[in-house]
């Protein structure tokens, strides 16, 4: 498990974010392996994949903004986008007015 820590900018708080395998491809091989083999191991790898199962829905449930509603969502990433557009527009316009002089090297 790899652990990185990126900053949103909305929110400048470091977020521990956690890099892990969540493909259930191969615990389902596994089961089916085990029911072409007649294995009495098939219990035992579906209790793996029913784990697996519930670590991704916790997962899921613990993710921040999952309770938000993908119209509020939207909303959110709409004021956002206009926010950028508008910080970029003043970027431009500060820029083109040459208040700052830069210094040159010598």
């Amino acid at each position: 498990m790899t652990s990185t820590l990126p900053v949103n900018m909305a929110n400048p708080m470091p977020v521990a974010e956690e890099t892990e395998d969540y493909s259930f491809l191969p615990v389902i091989h596994d089961v089916i392996k085990c029911m072409d083999k007649e294995s009495p191991d098939v219990h035992q790898e579906l209790s793996k994949l029913k784990t697996r199962i519930q670590e991704a829905r916790e997962q899921i449930s613990s993710m921040p903004g999952i309770e938000t509603s993908p119209a509020a969502q939207e909303k959110k990433l709409n004021s956002l986008r206009e926010q950028v557009r508008t910080k970029n527009q003043l970027l431009q316009k500060y820029k083109s007015l040459c208040m700052f002089d830069i210094p040159k090297a010598s």
